[in-house]
């Protein structure tokens, strides 16, 4: 990564001076693009060992990539974990990062190994290095997927694959790079990190839940960190559950190693409890869950992670 490549942006608008710890003194970063593809908010207070990732919520839509589609716009939204961005762009008052990605996950999802791919989507045979035997690559939902949300075909035409090795070095590289130098910075400046990767899903597949913790079942960070974040999420009233549905994707699975102070833990929110999901829009009346989530931010962002977590 470059200082050629990152571009500061307009932090907003908002002001959180009122309720935010940024006193003088602490330490700021100003917002910035790399490669205009992954967007990177740093702390805006004293730093702290937290890095928030929202992969799934790019809604910057290339015409030529759209052109390529036999869906219409409003239907490749549907796939995204949409405005998830949003709705953790609080935490760098409270002294973590957020890492999100700009493109859509249905031209190109990070939350895959790099080269898993469906077979069927091209026009050529692969390389052998590709993995086309995953459950995700057989299923249409590879790093390039082959179907939308709802299952319907996003191609009109086979892909070659040059197309995919362009988008793997456009999107995918410059994501997991940024992710990758900075979860490295923050473990070697605190001993540990956390990286909370928020997501959301369906309401139909939460099934009366708010939030999914997914850990891979045991194996992507402590169980001290589950707990806590469960703790925290169930005392604003909550329903939790772990890793049902969702226990984690490519990001806790190829990040996560608690053993050497690297804690990754998947967040599932259901997507009804903020989203007009037909339309794709923030619904226009104040939710509770609008009301507490920021606050679950700011607790996350501020618990005493060291008290648990250093010593692991």
């Amino acid at each position: 990564m470059t200082s050629s490549q990152n571009k500061p942006i307009s932090a907003g608008s908002q002001d959180n001076s009122a309720t935010a710890p940024c006193e003088a003194g602490g330490r700021h970063g100003s917002a910035y693009r790399i490669a205009d593809v992954v967007e990177v908010h740093p702390a805006r207070c004293d730093e702290v060992p937290v890095l928030l990732s929202s992969p799934h919520s790019g809604r910057h839509y290339e015409p030529e990539l759209c052109d390529q589609t036999m869906q219409p716009h409003l239907l490749l939204r549907r796939s995204e974990d949409a405005y998830v961005d949003q709705l953790i762009e609080t935490a760098p008052d409270w002294g973590a990062m957020t890492v999100s990605a700009l493109f859509p996950r249905v031209f190109v999802d990070v939350n895959r190994a790099r080269w898993e791919l469906d077979p069927d989507m091209f026009r050529e045979r692969l390389p052998d290095y590709v993995d086309t035997q995953s459950p995700r690559a057989l299923s249409g939902l590879g790093v390039v997927p082959r179907i939308a949300a709802d299952g319907r075909p996003l191609y009109r035409s086979r892909l070659r694959f040059s197309e995919v090795e362009r988008r793997i070095a456009q999107y995918y590289t410059p994501y997991h790079d940024t992710l990758t130098q900075e979860l490295e910075r923050l473990k070697n400046r605190f001993g540990f990190v956390i990286l909370l990767d928020v997501h959301s899903m369906p309401s139909r597949s939460a099934r009366g839940l708010d939030f999914v913790l997914g850990d891979r079942h045991g194996q992507s960070c402590s169980p001290e960190l589950v707990s806590a974040c469960e703790t925290l999420l169930r005392a604003r009233e909550f329903v939790t559950v772990r890793n049902t549905p969702y226990a984690g994707g490519h990001t806790t699975e190829a990040y996560g190693r608690p053993d050497q102070g690297v804690h990754v833990l998947q967040l599932e929110i259901n997507r009804g409890l903020y989203l007009d999901e037909n339309q794709v829009v923030m619904r226009s009346v104040a939710t509770r869950f609008c009301d507490e989530f920021p606050n679950f931010i700011k607790d996350f962002c501020q618990f005493d992670w060291t008290q648990h977590l250093s010593s692991y």
